[in-house]
């Protein structure tokens, strides 16, 4: 019989697929799950059961939460890369991971299809049919929820009529956690004014429940990436791991997002990122630091480009090997450590520290004394910094005082 490879993730889209593919379209399904940080044992062990009780032949578990972190995260946080400015990029990285790892299994398995369980709406299709096509081209891509158009209701009714049990809040939410955060959507995020209820958030703490006394946590940096907490050395993973837990439990890392989606319409999530958040936020101070004025203009600017083309799809682009070499070039300097004060959903950046720092206190202190200049050179600078706007004020200067 042919065989499908189909990343699953033991929700109701790719549950569905499973089925589908096997009593309508006769395949044999070989199912995929990448751990990319968001799941425990315990719910991996769950993914497996669910897919062998649906009739997988095989079924595969991958963790990718060292090869997301080494070749996505690590770029997102030298680039403090922020979807929207305030988006992590939380599941983007993700795709393209789990995406390698179904072709990796497809060809280990000869499997004849490619399959996934997007729709036809949002970005995951476009994400997984451009990595699909650019590493396996010559295998046929199948999409059974995009080319049947049917909404999550339909395919839980469907389901259920075959004896396949749905969960409530999964007819209502599509929920997709990972290393890098969780997103949500469904229901109220389809619209622009409504807010989901407490009760979708599993990893952030509400605010009436978060202690009254802040914590403070130290984190250190290397070569622009996390390498110790509080004194401990640890892996990036871990440190995300843990921060995220730390943070969470003072209700910080909850967020929203409006942003054009590759089709080009609105689409709106809601999304809990305690970790990511603190540490672009770290970083970037850490930068201000230890980094020149257009190290950092240019190095944000090519990383929002980075950001943004990962998110789009769009990471086996040539042009992104270019952007990460910058990136990296970038990051020789940016070593040291970020302190953070969490509360009550809120988070500070306190204090950055850096054997590199540039801000010399011997040399000059902003708005007090300074030794590589004197009054007289202050005082040339001024008078010539003013010149392009001094000789524009010759024609328009009655405009400025309201005299025209």
């Amino acid at each position: 019989m042919k065989k499908a490879a189909l990343a699953f993730s033991g929700g109701l889209d790719t549950s569905f697929c499973v089925v589908y593919l096997k009593e309508e379209l006769g395949f044999d399904v070989i199912s995929i799950t990448v751990d990319t940080g968001g799941f425990s044992k315990e719910e991996l062990k769950r993914i497996e059961d669910r897919a062998r009780e649906l009739g997988v032949l095989k079924h595969y578990t991958v963790d990718g939460r060292v090869f997301v972190y080494d070749n996505f995260i690590s770029y997102i946080i030298k680039g403090n890369s922020l979807r929207g400015n305030v988006y992590p990029i939380s599941v983007g990285a993700e795709r393209v991971s789990q995406a390698i790892e179904v072709v990796r299994v497809a060809i280990k398995e000869n499997a004849e299809v490619l399959v996934h369980g997007s729709t036809g709406a949002g970005n995951d299709q476009v994400r997984f049919d451009v990595a699909f096509g650019v590493l396996l081209p010559e295998k046929k891509i199948i999409t059974p929820i995009r080319e049947l158009g049917w909404s999550r209701s339909d395919e839980a009714e469907w389901l259920e009529k075959r004896g396949v049990s749905v969960d409530a809040e999964v007819k209502d939410y599509s929920i997709n956690e990972g290393l890098w955060g969780t997103t949500i959507g469904g229901k109220e995020t389809h619209d622009s004014w409504d807010f989901p209820p407490e009760s979708v958030f599993k990893n952030t703490k509400s605010i009436g429940e978060t202690p009254e006394q802040p914590d403070q946590v130290i984190v250190e940096f290397e070569q622009g990436l996390p390498v110790s907490m509080n004194g401990e050395k640890k892996k990036g993973i871990e440190i995300i791991g843990e921060l995220n837990k730390t943070a969470g439990g003072h209700g910080i890392g909850r967020g929203i997002h409006i942003g054009d989606t590759i089709l080009g319409i609105k689409g709106r999530i809601v999304f809990e990122a305690p970790a990511p958040l603190i540490l672009i936020a770290a970083h970037r101070e850490l930068e201000k630091l230890v980094l020149s004025k257009k190290q950092r203009f240019w190095k944000d600017h090519l990383a929002q480009v980075y950001g943004d083309m990962l998110h789009e799809g769009l990471y086996f682009d040539p042009v992104m090997r270019d952007i990460e070499a910058l990136i990296d070039s970038s990051q020789t300097c940016v070593n040291g450590s970020a302190k953070i004060k969490l509360q009550k959903g809120s988070y500070l950046i306190t204090g950055v520290k850096s054997g590199h720092s540039l801000m010399k206190s011997e040399v000059a202190t902003y708005g007090e004394v300074q030794n590589l200049w004197d009054s007289r050179d202050a005082e040339g600078f001024c008078r010539i910094y003013g010149v392009p706007s001094k000789l524009n004020s010759m024609v328009n200067r009655g405009k400025w005082l309201g005299m025209d």
